[in-house]
């Protein structure tokens, strides 16, 4: 059964066995019945003929027995056209009147004349069924012998059951197939909720936690396994709740400190040393801004009918991040779509996912390098940097939450990118990164274009 996982794939597999199992026994069984049936009815109109044979013994005086059959009946006891063949027996097992040429009698030597009928199968000649009457006359027994040819060309009886494998046995296998075939229809209609159940379990994720699998019309067998998952539904929503929960409260908590922190720092005298704690503590709000992002992307889900000009987005950032560009002696410039370019989505969110690229990009780009942010107008925002390039084996682990190249660098926590992939994910649009051509990335982030508000 390991080959076969699926419950409708084992259950055809059964059935197919099953089929060619009973496409054998059911003409085998039907054929004995039939074969049963034939030879009751043989032996019931041997015994019948046999009754009447009897009527034709008449006694004699020296205490013996004469036959007379009439002549109109003659001719189905002899002759090219008998039906019949009959022996008559005393109590020895003399034969005193028979139809056969030989003198023999209808059954074979060691055959009991007690026995109620009897089969013979000669080697030579047709097959003859036969029955044993005994019959008192006068003080005397004697035994009455009918038997049948099966060969002879009016036992339509055993024609049919001779014919019946060849003929009829043959469609109890197409009758069968036609059974599985409705079996399957009947097993994918009653498998149609475990199916519904299935799609509604593969769109869970971190912002649909609160989802359940509907237990309507499941089958009772897969009710217990589908209460079992939305009980672990109901666990890891808690969890995830808790989590999150924690994260925002942790971040909130430090934006106080951090802001007495810069008030003590600024009434400080020591110059190099105050701007040495101004700048731990720029990196330390930042990181803990970005927490605060990261915390509200796990629940956020952007509404259906939501629109978004990428192309305003983007010349917001660009002009948010400018003076930091400028204060790091680099340049950014907007390129690309100069009209709306509008895409489904939230702008907020949207405009976080495009400074954090951007401030990657100012991260990895030397001083007197240039930054692009380009807009296409089939939803495509490309940020094009002039750093040392992503290698081809980091170009997806960068987009992992904490993860830096550089465990040295103090002003990275490796949570910017985790942010955009968030982002795009909330989109239905994807994040990607390539070599520049000339040496530096690209990353490009594509969304869904929308039709114009």
């Amino acid at each position: 059964m390991r080959r076969f996982r699926s419950i409708l794939s084992r259950v055809v597999a059964l059935h197919v066995v099953a089929i060619g199992v009973t496409s054998i026994l059911i003409p085998l069984a039907l054929y004995w019945l039939l074969n049963e049936a034939a030879n009751s009815l043989h032996r019931d109109a041997l015994r019948g003929q046999a009754l009447t044979i009897a009527s034709f013994l008449r006694p004699t005086p020296d205490g013996g027995v004469t036959l007379d059959i009439p002549q109109e009946a003659q001719p189905i006891y002899s002759g090219d056209y008998a039906l019949y063949a009959y022996a008559i027996l005393d109590s020895k097992g003399q034969v005193l009147f028979t139809s056969r040429t030989d003198d023999a009698p209808l059954s074979a030597a060691n055959d009991s004349l007690t026995k109620d009928s009897f089969a013979q199968r000669p080697s030579k000649g047709p097959p003859l069924i036969g029955v044993n009457v005994p019959r008192a006359i006068g003080d005397r027994l004697y035994w009455i012998q009918v038997g049948q040819d099966l060969a002879h060309r009016d036992v339509i009886i055993d024609d049919i059951v001779a014919s019946f494998l060849p003929r009829v046995a043959w469609i109890t296998f197409p009758i069968l197939l036609l059974l599985l075939l409705i079996d399957i229809m009947i097993f994918r209609r009653a498998l149609d909720p475990v199916r519904a159940a299935s799609e509604t379990a593969a769109s869970i994720g971190p912002t649909t936690t609160d989802v359940r699998l509907s237990e309507q019309s499941m089958p009772s067998e897969i009710v217990p396994l589908v209460r079992a998952v939305n009980q672990a539904l109901a666990r890891l929503e808690a969890g995830f709740r808790v989590q999150r929960e924690f994260t925002a409260d942790m971040a909130h908590e430090l934006r106080t400190p951090l802001t007495i922190m810069r008030a003590r720092v600024d009434s400080m005298d020591d110059l190099p040393l105050r701007r040495s704690l101004e700048t731990d503590i720029v990196n330390m709000t930042r990181t803990v801004n970005q927490v605060l992002d990261i915390a509200e992307l796990e629940v956020f889900v952007v509404d259906g009918s939501s629109r978004a000009d990428l192309q305003n987005v983007c010349a917001e950032a660009v002009a948010f991040m400018a003076p930091l560009v400028v204060d790091s002696d680099r340049t950014i410039a907007l390129t690309g779509a100069e009209s709306p370019v509008w895409v489904h989505g939230h702008a907020e969110a949207l405009f976080r996912a495009v400074r954090n690229l951007v401030e990657n990009a100012i991260r990895h780009t030397p001083a007197g390098g240039a930054i692009e942010v380009d807009v296409a107008a089939d939803g495509t925002v490309r940020v094009l940097d002039e750093g040392p390039g992503v290698p081809l084996g980091e170009r997806e682990t960068i987009f992992k939450r904490f993860w830096r190249r550089d465990r040295a660098q103090p002003d990275s926590r490796g949570l910017g990118l985790a942010i955009v992939t968030r982002v795009a994910a909330a989109h239905g649009g994807t994040i990607s990164v390539d070599d520049r051509r000339g040496g530096g990335a690209v990353f490009t982030l594509r969304l869904r274009p929308a039709r114009p508000v």
